[in-house]
């Protein structure tokens, strides 16, 4: 469920002017805002839906490292973005059964058992998501990786976990040791691994259709 945005860099800053109809990042300054460098780029100015925000350097991205290591790193950077949910920021479900129902129309063969997962969820969101959590978005700064680029909601902390999972671009899911790995190391940072491979699902079937053999895969390991 991505837009396009509008970036440009300004020597040490970067302008970014979210697409008009990107809902998904409404609050991408506000959440800047809340973590306020950690963990993130820092948030230097904004006005309306253009925000002017530090710029990573060098900014290559977690793609570049081994993976044990890249993983490593996005599991702590996660850990420190996640922030006891509060306003503005929006529960994800309303939207996900919006988006689910998107897929359904468009006969993505997980919308089903996404919409039977996303109703056994149970519980509120439990934090403020980055929602958009991945190797591309995480790009080293001096001596510090930082995200970029959130769609920030109030939801589950697994929430995040999926578009970890099937990034970088170059991954089709076809090493299932490698997103085990991946799974058990977020796990081990205190995630519910019921709920990580639910969402997977859930946000499968609109984001990555064509992949509904793996992702069915991933969940029935864990039944």
């Amino acid at each position: 469920m991505s837009n396009v945005s509008y970036v440009a860099p300004a020597g040490t800053a970067v302008v970014k002017v979210a697409w008009e109809g990107d809902d998904e990042s409404l609050h991408e300054p506000e959440a800047l805002a809340l973590w306020d460098g950690d963990g993130a780029v820092k948030l230097l100015g904004r006005h309306g839906r253009a925000i002017l925000e530090q710029r990573a350097t060098p900014g290559t991205d977690l793609a570049t490292l081994p993976e044990a290591q890249a993983t490593a790193i996005a599991v702590e950077l996660a850990g420190r973005l996640w922030r006891p949910p509060c306003s503005p920021f929006r529960p994800v479900v309303p939207e996900v059964r919006r988006w689910i129902a998107r897929a359904e129309r468009d006969r993505s063969e997980l919308a089903p058992m996404a919409r039977e997962l996303l109703n056994d969820l149970d519980g509120p969101a439990d934090s403020v998501v980055h929602g958009d959590f991945h190797h591309h978005n995480i790009l080293l700064d001096a001596d510090r990786y930082v995200a970029i680029d959130p769609k920030p909601y109030a939801a589950d902390r697994e929430y995040d976990v999926p578009s970890f999972l099937w990034n970088p671009m170059t991954n089709d899911l076809d090493d299932a040791e490698q997103l085990e790995d991946r799974i058990a190391a977020f796990v081990a940072a205190g995630l519910d691994e019921s709920r990580i491979r639910a969402w997977t699902v859930i946000r499968g079937c609109y984001l990555r259709p064509a992949y509904a053999r793996p992702i069915r895969a991933l969940f029935g390991r864990h039944l």
